[in-house]
């Protein structure tokens, strides 16, 4: 569950970036975690924008639902973020 918790706040952060790869040669950038995870933010947080952590609470809240595109992309990214 705390991974799944910090690896939604990274993709909370993709939705605002730009594509910028993370050190790891493997690590999926913002862009990759954005793409995974926009038809689950369409679907299950509408009209909310990021910025002010209401898109991550949101996220939190159904994390249950995600993706199985949009969970792999958040995990991946946690893991090359840990190092």
């Amino acid at each position: 569950m705390k991974i799944m918790f910090s690896a939604l706040s990274l993709a909370c952060a993709g939705l605002l970036a730009s594509a910028a790869a993370y050190a790891a040669d493997a690590a999926p950038s913002t862009a990759d975690v954005a793409a995974a995870c926009k038809a689950d933010v369409d679907k299950l947080c509408p009209g909310i924008k990021p910025g002010d952590g209401t898109l991550k609470a949101c996220m939190k809240e159904h994390r249950k639902e995600l993706s199985p595109d949009c969970k792999k992309e958040l995990m991946e990214a946690r893991k090359a973020k840990q190092g």
